[in-house]
């Protein structure tokens, strides 16, 4: 049980800091629909279990130790973030139906938006040591695999349960009409920060 809790505080703290799948709930919060945003949290959350899955098997320690995957890897990463946010910062005004209505034409299908979240966590270097960290530091190497496994099961619920609230909150009806107004220049503004991140993770070491 104690280590159990200390996997799930380290993943909470992780989860709920700021970064490119924060930032991608909050944009698809804020311009699309509830419904986007949460299937986007629900990829969020398959991401996770690929990170688990691999570190199960120690890739995640054969990528670590090879720049040359782990600069493939975080390249690809910041190349979709920046394609992400070149897409929001050059957006078109959007033409509005009814607040949650799925046939939005601002909206984007429950697949795009699944897959939108799990290639922003899959290709996030970051996570990738993270995860090599916390399998290989926190969780003993004798812990059975199946307990290991329901670790990595719980992390990603997790994931999408914290990312889905945060979709929700976002989604508010009084929160999205005082967006709404400015919602153009939202959307160029998460663009940017998009960017910005996935110039961070270009740049980012393995340290």
């Amino acid at each position: 049980m104690s280590a159990f809790l200390t996997v799930a505080v380290i993943h909470l703290l992780a989860v709920m800091s700021p970064g490119p799948d924060f930032a991608i709930i909050t944009k698809q919060s804020l311009t699309r629909s509830r419904r986007s945003a949460i299937y986007t949290a629900a990829g969020l959350g398959f991401g996770i279990m690929v990170h688990v899955l691999y570190s199960l098997l120690g890739i995640g320690l054969v990528i670590s130790q090879s720049i040359v995957l782990f600069n493939t890897i975080k390249y690809i990463g910041a190349a979709y973030l920046i394609y992400i946010g070149w897409k929001a910062l050059t957006a078109k005004a959007p033409v509005h139906a009814s607040e949650d209505s799925p046939h939005r034409t601002s909206d984007i299908t429950a697949w795009q938006s699944l897959r939108m979240g799990f290639l922003c966590n899959v290709l996030n270097p970051k996570a990738s040591l993270f995860f090599l960290a916390l399998f290989t530091q926190v969780i003993a190497p004798e812990t059975p695999l199946g307990i290991q496994l329901f670790y990595g099961v719980y992390m990603s619920l997790a994931t999408f349960v914290w990312f889905s609230f945060v979709a929700s909150v976002f989604s508010l009806s009084a929160i999205r009409r005082f967006f709404k107004r400015i919602q153009l220049g939202l959307e160029r503004t998460m663009g940017a920060i998009l960017i910005l991140l996935g110039l961070k993770v270009a740049l980012t070491g393995r340290n």
